[in-house]
């Protein structure tokens, strides 16, 4: 293939490089060497993934772990551009402000239905066991791309902008990769086939609008728990989907996974354990509740899974 999901990979790695050494050079923030060595890490696991063993790979997440529990990862000082110029430019662009952001669903979108049988030169164009991510990728490249044309900006800008807005996020911006990986050792522990049997013995199996609710309401509890439908999905899917749904009731496996994947969603809008997206957005708009988001959005995921129990029934059999 001309583009593979490790070229991805590369990219956010040199990304997150970068952030480490600008992280390292800010004097303003009061443990910069131990937030840059965080942010280094980080990188290391993309740029490195695939070459390091994954014994001292385990030991990157323990000390990554490490230094976000004793508070290693801090806010800096960053140049910024001034309120007043912010607003001149705001309202100069106006709507075109959406365009790069617009541009990602859509470059996605065509990348993974439109080009996934294109070839170059005998070449695949984009990696075909991982098409999705690859397209997104791409996506986000063309879309920064895009927004510095736009705003005439230079790419050393955006790298400082993200680094303000990572540090905002904090650790929590690595819980989905790290998460998504837990769930992956859950599944290879067996905890899949164990909640295949507490399902099996709970309700009976050959009632397929049951065994459909099991999976969704599964995925959406199991993701609260584990604050992410990556880290849900092997797990419940391996326990439920694959041996009730598929084997059993013959459920198509792709439409399966992808309102599966929706129905972990919405346990993600319930849950404080998404800290990515409830907590942090509540601290950065100095909300009084901290969990004044996930109560907003809690009446939303409830009707969405409710939803997906029934458009699951009715489209994947």
């Amino acid at each position: 293939m001309i583009i593979s999901l490790e070229y991805i990979y590369y990219v956010a790695g040199i990304f997150t490089a970068v952030i480490a050494l600008l992280t390292l050079r800010d004097k303003g923030n009061p443990r910069r060497v131990m937030t840059a060595i965080f942010w280094g890490l980080f990188a290391v696991t993309f740029l490195f993934g695939t070459v390091i063993p994954s014994l001292y790979m385990g030991i990157i997440v323990i000390v990554l772990a490490l230094i976000a529990g004793f508070g290693g990862v801090r806010i800096g000082s960053y140049d910024q551009v001034d309120e007043e110029q912010r607003a001149t430019r705001s309202k100069k662009l106006g709507n075109l402000l959406f365009v790069p952001a617009l541009l990602i669903p859509l470059i996605t979108l065509v990348g993974t239905v439109g080009l996934k049988n294109v070839t170059i030169g005998g070449l695949q164009l984009l990696d075909q066991k991982n098409i999705t991510l690859v397209s997104l990728g791409v996506a986000c490249v063309i879309a920064l791309i895009a927004a510095l044309v736009l705003t005439k900006e230079t790419g050393l800008r955006s790298i400082k902008e993200s680094r303000r807005l990572l540090d905002a996020i904090g650790w929590a911006a690595i819980l989905p990769q790290m998460l998504a990986t837990l769930g992956g050792l859950f599944a290879a522990a067996g905890v899949g086939k164990a909640v295949s049997d507490l399902v099996s013995a709970a309700i009976p199996v050959d009632n397929r609008f049951l065994v459909v609710l099991a999976y969704c309401v599964g995925m959406a509890l199991f993701t609260m728990i584990m604050g992410n439908a990556f880290a849900a999905f092997p797990v419940m899917t391996a326990g439920i989907a694959l041996p009730l749904l598929v084997h059993i009731h013959g459920a198509n496996p792709a439409t399966l996974a992808a309102i599966g994947m929706f129905s972990g969603y919405c346990g993600t809008l319930m849950t404080p354990m998404a800290a990515n997206y409830n907590i942090v957005p509540a601290a950065l708009l100095d909300l009084p509740d901290k969990n004044g988001v996930i109560k907003a959005q809690v009446p939303t995921a409830l009707m969405l899974l409710a939803v997906n129990v029934f458009l699951m029934y009715f489209l994947a059999f």
